[in-house]
């Protein structure tokens, strides 16, 4: 049960990761290729489902299999529990950095009323930035879960003598 949280951890984070790689890479290039006009195509194409939808379930089920993972790591170490406890960290300092930053620009670009192609660029530029950094935490959260994984293994191998015999 322990590895599945584990693997199960690590496989999430980097679905996470890797789609939000992907909204950096096509979707934010997308919006601000010809503002207001791709702002307002990216708002008639996410008038079903967006990228959001993803996250939505992705990101606490992220935060829960790294606290599972550091629960059920607990016992093997002081080393094991910082890196679990540090990916669990980075994936809820995550979340919150989408609530607090990227929430109301989203509110902005795909749901205001307003219009405004200077309001749309600043906004995209500093998305599609912010984005790149949100990224690069949730590499950093992904490495301490690979630290974690490698620092479980390394605790639970059996002891063997030497040929000393000590």
């Amino acid at each position: 049960m322990r590895k599945i949280c584990i693997f199960a951890s690590l496989a999430l984070m980097a679905a996470v990761l890797s789609v939000n790689v992907y909204n950096s890479i096509v979707d934010a290039r997308s919006w601000s290729a010809n503002i207001p006009d791709s702002i307002l195509t990216a708002r008639i194409y996410f008038k079903t489902v967006n990228p959001g939808t993803f996250f939505r379930t992705a990101s606490p089920f992220n935060q829960l299999l790294a606290l599972a993972a550091l629960v059920a790591c607990w016992k093997f170490g002081r080393k094991v529990r910082l890196y679990f406890g540090l990916a669990f960290l980075l994936a809820v300092l995550t979340d919150a950095l989408t609530f607090a930053y990227f929430y109301p620009r989203n509110e902005i670009l795909f749901l205001a009323a307003q219009s405004n192609a200077d309001v749309f660029t600043k906004i995209c530029s500093e998305w599609s930035t912010m984005n790149w950094v949100r990224s690069i935490i949730l590499a950093f959260g992904l490495v301490c879960s690979m630290k974690g994984l490698d620092a479980y293994y390394v605790k639970a191998q059996p002891r063997t003598k030497s040929m000393d015999g000590t």
